[in-house]
């Protein structure tokens, strides 16, 4: 691992993002992990979106981005997309669910 002023080439640099980004997908990838534990846990698809609870993550993401010196806007514009795309993912877990519990008749919101 080399920090930013350590890295003399450009292929430094693309090594250590190459590092990070492996990271990051792990992280991403345990995330998920509780993302799919969340969605066990509702009962019904509407409760994968909690807008108190999103406008809150985006404001502590925003705040913690700025003080590392990370672009607020970045910051919360990737986790919009992160926190949308989980929303998709908990509302199709739950609905397959519902309708398995259903034994498959119908739709969940039947």
């Amino acid at each position: 691992m080399k920090t930013p002023d350590a890295c003399l080439t450009k292929q430094d640099i693309r090594t250590e993002i190459d590092r990070l980004d492996g990271e990051l997908v792990r992280l991403f990838a345990e995330r998920q992990s509780y993302v799919r534990r969340m969605a066990e846990l509702k009962h019904h698809p509407d409760e994968a979106f909690d807008g108190t609870r999103i406008e809150s993550m985006i404001a502590a993401i925003r705040g913690q981005a700025g003080d590392l010196a990370l672009d607020p806007d970045q910051a919360e514009l990737v986790w919009r997309t992160l926190i949308d795309w989980n929303i998709a993912f908990e509302k199709r877990v739950i609905a397959e669910r519902l309708l398995k519990e259903a034994g498959g008749k119908g739709t969940p919101a039947d």
